[in-house]
């Protein structure tokens, strides 16, 4: 039976498998680099226009919101490609499910940014 006690070693090793799994999403999917410029520029915007500190909080909330999405999407997808590699109607569906929820996301994202960034540039 397996114990949950802690170990510094366990900890680090996690730390380094959840490192290594960002890693890889940024070297193998190209939708990481989209939403990298996405965010460069709006750590840009963030320092140009001197926003609050809520009005910044709202934006960086956002822009992990897809990172996050974005990342679950990735991990949806390769899981159900590893599990039905043939097509197949429901894993197509589901793969379209999680692609819905990463375009949410960013639909929730841009309103956020519109809302904090338009106001700034009128």
């Amino acid at each position: 039976m397996k114990t949950n006690s802690f170990s510094l070693r366990a900890r680090r090793n996690s730390f380094r498998f959840a490192l290594k799994g960002i890693y890889q999403f940024f070297l193998q999917e190209p939708n990481a680099v989209i939403h990298f410029v996405a965010t460069v520029i709006v750590f840009a915007g963030i320092f140009y226009f001197k926003l609050s500190k809520t009005e910044t909080i709202a934006l960086i909330l956002a822009i992990g919101f897809v990172w996050v999405a974005e990342i679950f999407n990735t991990a949806i997808e390769r899981t159900v490609d590893l599990i039905s590699p043939g097509w197949n109607a429901d894993a197509g569906s589901i793969k379209d499910i999680s692609a819905g929820a990463v375009l949410m996301s960013a639909v929730v994202a841009a309103i956020t940014g519109a809302i904090v960034f338009i106001p700034k540039i009128i």
